[in-house]
């Protein structure tokens, strides 16, 4: 044959095959080739060429290049077990096409949630013939150049090998999605390795085990009978490998998004299990967000013109930013958006798709997603979740330099939103709009929605998967966010249920508003203090008007990241002055720099590590570079009203890390002639739980933070989706190293509070009272339902409830007994 240039069928990021996430195709078992992780949503013809298969699922064809090469184009990593549901193919077995016809146009957004990957490899699968890249990693638009091919000297195949008896075997195939390219290349590999002529024949048809294309040809779906034959070589042994290769998948790699877990038993029959993002109950009629992404155009005008597009969209977004930045957390994630276009590597990639031809418009989009995967690909949750914040900052640049606006999200009062995966931008615009919750297919408790939404006191539910979509407009729905679950079609006396809940919860924290921030008690008396968790003057602001008795954490971090350098004293003393001056008369307790691990800042160059959550994070940084510790600590002490101010000190381990900060801080008040300052540890490791009498004897208070701790004593990353449904603060093994904080606390005098996700749990509030903890720091939106919630408690029954929760068998079985608890209290 003569050579032949095949062009990008995709546009995206180009990838050697050695970075396809899937073995098969990664140690070239399938043949030698390229791939692109795509942008876009149509598979174009590389070169002219006649379509020789397409899997039934639509999402592999082989096309006939002439001379006996075939070229395999996969689209996705295990695919096939989408069953062809997000594939249109646009051609048929036989057809001639061009190049760049359209072959096949695919859901990207639905490949993204649902399969391993996306990547998709572009092979030479058969004939005598090389492929060479001629496109170097990184992004290449739709008719770009890709790689070459080129004859070559066909070598001797395994006729001469083929002597001896014929053996022959009838088989079943029992592949779940019937033979499809990993198996196929697994088989030739075996039979490769067997030295045997090995053919499969099902009815009239029959193909060579050598050649995966003639495999795939045989179309054989789970349940078809195939009779396998081989001869010489280890004919057995290969017809063995081959029966074994038709029954089952091997190493199929796993769903890139984890399942959401599986219903607890205590939930009702037909409710769809997610995962608790913001806490609350709901009652509404259901009314989809669909995502709203502008048609791009692929080519460009020249690479000037391209630039100057990309140059004048960021501008644009860049100042409306600016015009729209607010405080609290909406502000929070504005000023994130706004780090995130001062990316010169977001940029950069950009501007390398205009170099090779494409417009700004798609190039700008297609350096989002190349990063958002690039996140994804972490393996971390939290992580992943900040490519949508990505692709949200994208969209704007890309509205602005087409001269369009995203469509405006008008919601009804009421409503509960469904969607797909929830943008900031798009909470921001519905902040107004008093939506009665959440549900999302996607997202996770982390992500800027999810901390947004229980800012705000808006119940939200993750991660519901695939069975939420089939939730039609208008149905009515029961958000129960506290339990993670979604109700659709509930009957009259459901609905009466829950809105009976609703309406006492309401009357309830009308009540403790009332109150304003006198401190909260329990029916029988005992004072138990409900802070709240802040990040911002404006967070300190709506904790003074919602009544918190103080703030239980201030996240200094949110200071120090997404940013090129570090903020210096001068700033950090006004973040901290102003929050102090809001909550006028109140304690507030500054936590300092908690950074590493899921919360990297790069001006502090931490260099990467196998296991961040296990590395150089929270106060091992700042002692770690004392200049930090110096600067955090000075900026603390410049507060007025410094005798309101407790520290506190993250991610402690052992006594020496407190030790240390104190003697820096005794340091710095003797230096500046100011009092004492109360310095306190967080408890987040189990060594810190366990040896809580130990560090109580040098700190004047104790703070639990339960995400952390819930992760380290159950030793599941809560970054990871593969084990994310199993992390529940919950869990029997987290509450007994709470009560054990609780107990070594005691013995001096210490008091202990709650600042992570559990004190603002409903379910959970109540046993961490019953455990010993006296004070509750949460999101300012719960504080009226904390204090009320703690209003219908009595210590003799919290008590009794946190015994029988710490003897329970596991998360599942605490939550039941939770959710008893709650409808007792409720009476």
């Amino acid at each position: 044959m003569t050579d032949k240039q095949l062009l990008a069928p995709l546009a995206g990021w180009v990838l050697p095959l050695t970075a396809v996430p899937d073995p098969v195709f990664a140690e070239g078992m399938m043949g030698p080739g390229v791939a692109i992780d795509p942008t876009g949503d149509t598979l174009h013809a590389p070169c002219d060429a006649r379509v020789q298969t397409l899997h039934a699922a639509g999402h592999a064809i082989t096309l006939d290049l002439g001379d006996g090469v075939s070229l395999l184009v996969h689209i996705g990593i295990d695919t096939v077990r989408l069953g062809g549901s997000a594939f249109t193919p646009l051609v048929a077995p036989g057809d001639s096409v061009r190049a760049g016809d359209a072959l096949i146009r695919f859901d990207l957004d639905a490949i993204v949630r649902q399969a391993a990957s996306a990547v998709t490899p572009v092979l030479l699968v058969e004939g005598a013939a090389t492929i060479a890249p001629i496109a170097g990693e990184g992004l290449i638009a739709v008719g770009a150049p890709l790689a070459r091919i080129s004859a070559a000297t066909a070598e001797g195949g395994l006729a001469d090998a083929a002597a001896g008896e014929t053996l022959r075997r009838d088989a079943t195939v029992l592949l779940p999605h019937g033979l499809h390219a990993r198996p196929a290349a697994r088989i030739v590999a075996a039979v490769r390795d067997s030295g045997a002529e090995v053919t499969l024949t099902a009815g009239d048809d029959s193909a060579s085990a050598t050649s995966p294309i003639a495999l795939l040809s045989l179309g054989l779906a789970q349940g078809r009978a195939v009779t396998i034959t081989a001869r010489g070589g280890d004919a057995a042994g290969a017809i063995d490998a081959v029966v074994a290769l038709l029954s089952a998948e091997v190493d199929a790699p796993p769903p890139a998004v984890a399942p959401p877990p599986a219903a607890a038993p205590s939930l009702e029959p037909g409710a769809l299990p997610g995962v608790p993002a913001a806490p609350g109950v709901a009652i509404g009629r259901a009314v989809w967000l669909r995502p709203d992404i502008p048609e791009l155009p692929t080519t460009g005008e020249g690479v000037t013109i391209e630039r100057a597009r990309l140059a004048e969209g960021i501008a644009a977004v860049t100042a409306d930013l600016a015009a729209t930045a607010g405080g609290g957390q909406i502000g929070g994630v504005l000023a994130a958006h706004r780090a995130i276009l001062d990316d010169p590597d977001l940029r950069g990639r950009a501007e390398a798709g205009i170099a090779n031809g494409m417009a700004a418009a798609a190039a700008m989009m297609t350096a989002a997603e190349a990063q958002g995967a690039q996140l994804r690909a972490t393996g971390n949750a939290r992580i992943a979740e900040r490519a949508d914040d990505i692709r949200d900052v994208a969209l704007r640049v890309v509205h602005a330099i087409l001269g369009t606006r995203a469509a405006a999200v008008s919601v009804p009062a009421g409503a509960i939103v469904l969607a797909d995966d929830l943008l900031p931008s798009q909470f921001a615009a519905l902040a107004a709009a008093q939506v009665a919750g959440f549900a999302v297919v996607g997202g996770g408790p982390t992500s800027h929605v999810a901390m947004l939404a229980a800012g705000l006191g808006v119940p939200m539910v993750v991660a519901l998967g695939d069975a939420l979509r089939v939730i039609a407009d208008g149905t009515m729905l029961i958000l129960d966010a506290d339990a993670g679950a979604v109700v659709a079609d509930p009957a009259p006396d459901r609905i009466a249920q829950a809105q009976t809940v609703i309406d006492r919860r309401a009357a309830a924290e009308a009540a403790a508003r009332a109150a304003g921030d006198a401190p909260a008690a329990t029916a029988d008396g005992t004072a138990i203090h409900v802070y709240a968790n802040l990040g911002s003057i404006a967070d300190a602001e709506a904790a003074a008007a919602a009544g918190a008795e103080g703030c239980g954490l201030l996240r200094t971090e949110i200071l120090f990241l997404d940013r090129a350098v570090a903020p210096d004293v001068a700033e950090q003393a006004a973040d901290y002055r102003g929050v102090v001056a809001a909550l006028p008369g109140r304690p507030v307790v500054i936590r300092l720099l908690d950074v590493g691990g899921d919360k990297p800042a790069p001006y502090l160059a931490i260099p990467p590590e196998e296991n961040p959550a296990l590395g150089l994070r929270g106060i091992r940084v700042s002692l770690a570079r004392p200049e930090v510790l110096d600067t955090q600590l000075r900026a603390i002490l410049a507060v007025p009203e410094i005798d309101r101010v407790r520290i506190m000190v993250p991610m402690v381990a052992s006594v020496a890390e407190l030790i240390a900060v104190r003697a820096a801080l005794d340091r710095l008040r003797d230096e500046l002639g100011i009092g004492p300052v109360p310095l306190g540890a967080m408890v987040e490791t189990p060594a810190a739980a366990a040896t809580a009498d130990l560090i109580a004897a040098h700190a004047d208070f104790l703070s639990i933070g339960s995400n952390d701790l819930t992760q380290y004593v159950l030793a599941m990353d809560r970054g990871n989706p593969a084990v994310a449904s199993g992390i529940d603060g919950l869990h029997p093994a987290v509450l007994r190293l709470i009560g054990m904080t609780c107990d070594g606390a005691a013995t001096r005098g210490v008091p202990v509070s709650v600042c992570g996700g559990l004190a603002a749990d409903p379910l959970a509030a109540p046993i961490l009272i019953g455990l010993g903890v006296r004070t509750l720091s949460v999101p300012p939106a719960r504080v009226p339902a904390t204090k009320a919630l703690v209003g219908r408690l009595t210590l003799a029954a919290v008590r009794t409830h946190a015994a029988a929760a710490t003897a329970a068998a596991g998360a599942a079985e605490v939550r039941a007994l939770a959710r008893q608890f709650a409808e007792e209290i409720s009476r």
